[in-house]
């Protein structure tokens, strides 16, 4: 779905509901950009897609059809959203592969949920002593957390300290395995 479309439907529900513009967009988003949404000149983040179809009571299939396979935006969209529930479940690895594909309309979005998914994989595999596996995780993290409209500087030194922990137990695993 193109976003004249999005825009359409986001403007069809709020006069549905017999809103204006800035009733709709309180605290949240300017009342110029839901115009801009609306009118297919900007297009959304998901965090506002969500906030906006709470906001008019309707869900977010309504807005971005499931089976609307020629649109890559609709797509990544919902890419995103499966993620977060993978994510919200401790579902990891499922997240990392439904976000494998590189977005170009929600590039930001698909880097902070790919450092979140990398880093509960890394603290994992450091809990079972995958070292390697854990320094992979918490390399790819970093690298993730750093990137992007939503990068975090948390995220990030939380992952260069997993890393180099498990580095430095791998390092002496080997070292003690030269010794003997």
């Amino acid at each position: 779905m193109n976003s004249v479309e999005l825009g359409r439907r986001l403007k069809e529900a709020r006069l549905a509901k017999k809103m204006t513009q800035s009733e709709v967009v309180g605290d949240f988003i300017t009342r110029n950009m839901l115009s801009q949404i609306e009118s297919g000149v900007a297009t959304p983040s998901i965090k506002t897609l969500e906030y906006l179809a709470s906001v008019l009571e309707i869900s977010m299939s309504s807005l971005i059809p499931e089976d609307d396979e020629n649109s890559s935006g609709s797509s990544d969209a919902y890419s995103i959203i499966e993620a977060k529930r993978a994510i919200n479940g401790g579902k990891y690895q499922k997240a990392l592969e439904v976000l494998e594909k590189d977005s170009e309309n929600f590039k930001d979005e698909y880097n902070a949920l790919r450092s979140i998914a990398c880093l509960e994989l890394a603290k994992e595999a450091s809990s079972k002593s995958e070292l390697q596996t854990a320094v992979n995780y918490a390399k790819q993290a970093n690298e993730y957390a750093k990137e992007g409209l939503y990068s975090n500087g948390e995220r990030a030194e939380e992952s260069m300290h997993l890393m180099n922990k498990s580095a430095k137990l791998l390092s002496d695993y080997y070292a003690a395995l030269i010794t003997e």
